[in-house]
C-alpha cells in the first residue's frame, strides 16, 4: 500500500547523493517567485466563537503575546561575527572532527587551517539564518492561506494572529542578516520545492500539515539548538521571542488536525502520510548546505559524504538531524499518521533513522512550557526544557 519512494520523492534511495545534488536553485537572482494556489476561499457564517476551546485558548494567548521587533530588541548591540564563531561550540576544526571519528585525510579539507574553519562557520551562519528567513516567509503565505481556506471560525481567528507573527519573524531575521551578519543566501532548492508543494495543494489540511507540523516543527527544534550555541545576546533574545510564537504555531497544527484526521479514511490518511514523508526528506536534504560548499570551492558531494551521509553506521546519528525530527515524529504520532495503514510512515521514518522519537512529548501538550521557557526573562534557556528530550 502506498506509493514507492521513486513516485514520492523522485528517487528510490533517500540517500542517493547524485540525485539529491541534481536539484539546485538555478535562478539565484530571482526576486519574484509565483506559485499557483489551487484552494477555494471559504467563508463561514457561523461566528460562534469558542466551539473549539483549545483553539480559543491559543487565540487569547496569541493576542497577549505580541511583541515588536523594533522596540523589544536592542539593535544597538554590536555583533562580531568572527568572535562569535570562535566562541561557538558548533564551529568545526580538524581536532574536533578527529574526536568525532571523522577522518579528513586525503580530502579537500585536510589542509584547512583555523581561519578557514572560522570563515566556514560564518558562511554557515549566513546560510542558516537566510534559510530560516525564507522559511518564515513561506509560513507567512501559508498561514494567510489557512485563514482563507479553513472552515472553522476559531481557526481563522488564531491563524490571523499567526500571519502577524510570521511577518514579524521575516522582518527581524531580515534585519539581523542585513545589519549584523555578512551576507544573504538565496533559498535552498529543496526548501523551495517543499514550500511550492504546500502552497499549491488544494486541501486546507495539507497546508497545516506541511507548514504547522513539518516546517514549523523543524524551526522550533532548530531554534532551541541555536539559542544554546550562540553567545550573542541580541540573537538569543530574538530567537526566544520567535520560539514563543513557534510553540503556539505547532500546537495550532496539532490541535486542529487531530480532530480532522480522526474522521479520514485509510486512503485519505495515506495521502497525508506520503506528504509528511516527502516533506521530511526535503527538509533533511535542505540541510546539506550545498550552496556553502559551492561558494567555498569544495566539491559538494565530497563534503556531504564527510559530514552527513558518510556510511551506514553514522549517517543517521548526526545530532542536528536528530533535533530536526524530535518535534516532527511525536506530533505525527499524535495525529495518527505513524500508525495508520499498518505503520507506513513509521517504516519510512525508520529509513531516516528517526522513529525513536515517537514517544517524546508532542507540542500539543507542551507548548505552554515551551512558550514560557522561550521567553525566560533572565536570559537563561535550558535545553532540556525546550522539549528536545525523552519523556
Amino acid at each position: 500500500m502506498g506509493r514507492s519512494n521513486e513516485e514520492i520523492i523522485g528517487r528510490d534511495d533517500v540517500d542517493d547523493l547524485g540525485e539529491i545534488l541534481l536539484l539546485s536553485n538555478q535562478d539565484r537572482d530571482e526576486v519574484i517567485h509565483g506559485v499557483e494556489s489551487n484552494a477555494d476561499t471559504i467563508f463561514t457564517w457561523d461566528y460562534d466563537k469558542g466551539q473549539r476551546p483549545a483553539l480559543e485558548k491559543l487565540y487569547e494567548k496569541a493576542k497577549n503575546s505580541m511583541w515588536n521587533g523594533e522596540t523589544d530588541l536592542d539593535w544597538s548591540i554590536e555583533v562580531d561575527q568572527e568572535e562569535q564563531a570562535r566562541k561557538s561550540p558548533m564551529t568545526m576544526n580538524a581536532e574536533l572532527l578527529q574526536e568525532l571519528g571523522i577522518d579528513l585525510k586525503g580530502t579537500s579539507l585536510e589542509k584547512w587551517d583555523e581561519d578557514q574553519w572560522i570563515a566556514h562557520a560564518i558562511e554557515s551562519q549566513n546560510w542558516s539564518l537566510s534559510q530560516f528567513m525564507h522559511g518564515e516567509q513561506g509560513a507567512l503565505l501559508c498561514t494567510a492561506k489557512i485563514v482563507e481556506t479553513v472552515p472553522w471560525v476559531d481557526a481563522k481567528y488564531y491563524a490571523s494572529t499567526q500571519v502577524m507573527d510570521e511577518a514579524r519573524h521575516v522582518e527581524v531575521f531580515s534585519k539581523y542578516l542585513d545589519t549584523k551578519l555578512s551576507g544573504h543566501y538565496p533559498i535552498n532548492h529543496h526548501l523551495k520545492l517543499l514550500l511550492d508543494d504546500i502552497i499549491s495543494d488544494s486541501r486546507w489540511d495539507m497546508t497545516y500539515l506541511g507548514m504547522q507540523i513539518m516546517v514549523e516543527g523543524l524551526a522550533l527544534a532548530a531554534f532551541g539548538l541555536a539559542i544554546q550555541v550562540t553567545s550573542d545576546p541580541l540573537l538569543k533574545k530574538l530567537l526566544r521571542y520567535v520560539m514563543s510564537d513557534e510553540a503556539r504555531h505547532v500546537a495550532f497544527g496539532v490541535l486542529s488536525l487531530q480532530e480532522f484526521y480522526a474522521e479520514l479514511s485509510d486512503a485519505e490518511m495515506m495521502d497525508r502520510q506520503e506528504f509528511a514523508f516527502e516533506a521530511a526528506v526535503r527538509m533533511r536534504d535542505r540541510f546539506l548546505m550545498q550552496e556553502v560548499w559551492e561558494k567555498e570551492g569544495i566539491p559538494v558531494k565530497e563534503a556531504i559524504r564527510i559530514f552527513a551521509l558518510d556510511d551506514e553506521e553514522t549517517k543517521n546519528q548526526d545530532p542536528f538531524q536528530q533535533l530536526l525530527f524530535s518535534k516532527i515524529v511525536p506530533n505525527c504520532k499524535k495525529l495518527g499518521l505513524l500508525d495508520a495503514n499498518d505503520g507506513w510512515l513509521r517504516k519510512r521514518f525508520d529509513t531516516l533513522g528517526v522513529s525513536q522519537f515517537e514517544d517524546w512529548t508532542d507540542t500539543g501538550e507542551e507548548y505552554e512550557l515551551l512558550d514560557e521557557v522561550a521567553k525566560d526573562r533572565d536570559g537563561v534557556t535550558r535545553f532540556a526544557d525546550l522539549g528536545v528530550r525523552q519523556p
